[in-house]
């Protein structure tokens, strides 16, 4: 199945310049997100994974099934003030000032083993801020997966040597 057929450009949104990779029609197909999840996780059927951190918004609409699909957790990973219990954060910076992410403390346990996932890797700001968060806890990153890859963004290279694994790139 081609997936790139199910996403939508949508130029210069959110402002003037920028084409924007819509997911929305891949997720109201049953096919194409049911082949996207299993894009997402065959190249991590064999890898020791104790649980996936989805990081927020549209990170947890691939996270849930896919963690299923692994048979593992999930961590969500979210903006500052949307989990109820106590949490750790990560302040990283943006081009435009910063930005924090924050899970429940304790939820990783030392030495899990954690699958990030996303839906886009763009810049790898909020990626490689999220991989922070984990090993803060001293959890393992054993990779990153995102659904698409702007590859002129460079991304990648911000993620140092952990194992990426993308299904579509741009």
């Amino acid at each position: 199945m081609n997936l790139k057929q199910h996403i939508r450009d949508v130029p210069d949104f959110p402002k003037p310049g920028i084409l924007f990779r819509d997911i929305t029609p891949l997720l109201a197909s049953h096919e194409a997100f049911d082949e996207s999840i299993r894009n997402l996780a065959a190249p991590w059927q064999n890898t020791a994974i104790d649980a996936v951190a989805a990081v927020e918004a549209r990170g947890f609409l691939f996270a849930g099934p896919l963690a299923l699909k692994l048979g593992v957790g999930l961590i969500p990973v979210r903006k500052p003030g949307k989990l109820p219990a106590d949490t750790i954060s990560y302040q990283y910076e943006l081009e435009y000032g910063t930005d924090t992410l924050e899970m429940h403390s304790g939820i990783l346990k030392p030495h899990s083993r954690v699958l990030i996932i996303d839906d886009v890797l763009a810049t790898g700001g909020t990626a490689e801020a999220c991989i922070s968060l984990i090993e803060s806890v001293h959890a393992t990153v054993v990779g990153c997966s995102f659904l698409v890859e702007l590859e002129g963004l460079r991304g990648r290279e911000r993620l140092g040597d952990h194992r990426i694994e993308t299904v579509l790139k741009y």
